[in-house]
């Protein structure tokens, strides 16, 4: 799945986190579930607050042929206007509503989710045509899904499940595109900063619980204030991808924060 601010880029660099047999891994804004599909934890709790994006995982979860059927049905038919029929269309059944969810996902502007204020996705096309990948493995998706939580509500709700040894990894939405100026103005309707607030005070609560945490959010001084007490902040840095243009997407930073209990997990890897 394409999702705008994804962290496959950081997956591969977390794998000391899911050394401790046993715990459970906890991820409240999943997106296309990068770090979950690259390290496998057995046990995980994956939530977010689009339910048409967990509507969609739970969909392959349990019923991944009838998904595939349906998507290769709607790779058919796919100009222009068919494109926006299905946009426009507002299905009921779990396979449908999971298809359209993959087919506009595959076919929009740079896998870019955005809604109206009406609650209606309102991306353009973009430029891709192909709806059914070579490396599509739905039941091998599904097999890494089977018996794990997928459930649509609010982060905090998830943060606070989490107790000792869990492991939480936090990746809100943001973009870096604004880290130096209008950062607040430009974010307030993907994510608050009273939302931003809200989870610096979750996490807060889950590492004084002894919970592995790890959180990546824009590289702007007011966040870096708002974690200033945890172990350790870091920037690294990453290409930005969202530019509709090759020459407009450069070199940013993002920020990386963990607590004590995660860099502990995290420098042990680099001792051996």
């Amino acid at each position: 799945m394409k999702w705008a601010g994804g962290k496959r880029w950081l997956a591969p660099k977390l794998e000391m986190l899911f050394a401790v047999p046993g715990n459970t891994y906890f991820e409240p804004f999943l997106g296309s579930g990068a770090v979950f599909f690259h390290n496998t934890p057995s046990n995980a709790r994956l939530s977010d607050a689009n339910e048409d994006l967990i509507a969609c995982y739970q969909a392959i979860r349990d019923r991944p042929q009838e998904v595939i059927d349906y998507l290769e049905a709607l790779s058919r038919h796919h100009p222009d206007e068919h494109y926006y029929i299905i946009r426009d269309s507002s299905p009921s059944g779990p396979i449908e509503k999971a298809g359209r969810f993959l087919y506009l996902n595959r076919t929009c502007w740079n896998g870019l989710y955005r809604v109206n204020r009406r609650g209606r996705f309102n991306v353009p096309r973009g430029t891709k045509t192909a709806i059914v990948l070579p490396d599509d493995d739905f039941h091998g998706v599904a097999q890494l899904l089977k018996g794990v939580e997928l459930d649509a509500r609010d982060f905090e709700e998830s943060i606070d499940e989490a107790n000792a040894g869990d492991v939480v990894f936090c990746d809100p939405p943001y973009t870096v595109a604004h880290n130096m100026n209008g950062f607040v103005k430009y974010n307030q309707t993907m994510f608050s900063w009273e939302d931003q607030r809200r989870l610096a005070s979750a996490l807060r609560r889950a590492d004084k619980r002894d919970v592995a945490v790890v959180m990546t959010n824009a590289d702007h001084h007011d966040l870096r204030c708002l974690y200033s007490d945890f172990a350790n902040m870091v920037a690294v840095g990453r290409a930005s991808v969202i530019a509709g243009a090759v020459a407009g997407r450069r070199q940013t930073t993002e920020l990386l924060v963990t607590n004590d209990v995660a860099q502990r997990r995290l420098e042990a890897s680099n001792c051996e």
